[in-house]
């Protein structure tokens, strides 16, 4: 017997990718909305990857990527 999860999943990946970023967004917002989810802390880390890209994404620290 499939769990609920398989079974959105089943039909997610039946949709179109517009269609299941839509899906993946609600499921963003249900989390938000009942509390698994700090929106402030994921546009937080959302607005921060480019502030830190250059920091992140130079020669020096390539060393790190593999880890």
């Amino acid at each position: 017997m499939a769990t609920t999860a398989d079974r959105i999943f089943a039909q997610a990946s039946r949709l179109p990718d517009p269609l299941a970023r839509e899906v993946l967004d609600f499921i963003g917002y249900l989390e938000v909305r009942h509390g698994l989810r700090d929106l402030l802390d994921e546009d937080l880390k959302v607005a921060q990857g480019p502030a830190m890209l250059h920091v992140w994404d130079n020669p020096d620290d390539e060393v790190w990527n593999d880890l």
